[in-house]
């Protein structure tokens, strides 16, 4: 792939979700999903962050497209949109504990 291989809207489409993903509370809220959907009540308990916390930060992960909310009675349960994308998080982490190895060595 060449240096110049992403066009300019692609590139600027990748940086904003790698500055929303950036945000430490959504990555634990995202690590904390699966593919099973889950309401806020649980994302709470799992992740130790307060129910307005984890609404705000849901919210901004729903329209960047990062989970799904599908509504069930009067609750709404949240999930990964797709496998892959937990996949690429796990990447990045033993991307970053195998160069974080390297350079105590």
């Amino acid at each position: 792939m060449s240096i110049n291989a992403y066009k300019p809207k692609e590139i600027k489409s990748l940086s904003r979700i790698f500055k929303i993903l950036g945000e430490p509370n959504r990555l634990k809220i995202l690590t904390s999903l699966g593919l099973e959907c889950r309401p806020v009540s649980a994302i709470v308990a799992s992740t130790g962050l307060t129910q307005t916390n984890v609404s705000f930060h849901l919210r901004v992960l729903r329209e960047a497209g990062l989970v799904k909310a599908e509504k069930n009675g009067s609750f709404v349960f949240y999930c990964l949109p797709e496998p892959e994308l937990r996949v690429i998080i796990d990447h990045f982490q033993y991307w970053n504990s195998s160069s974080t190895s390297t350079k105590k060595n």
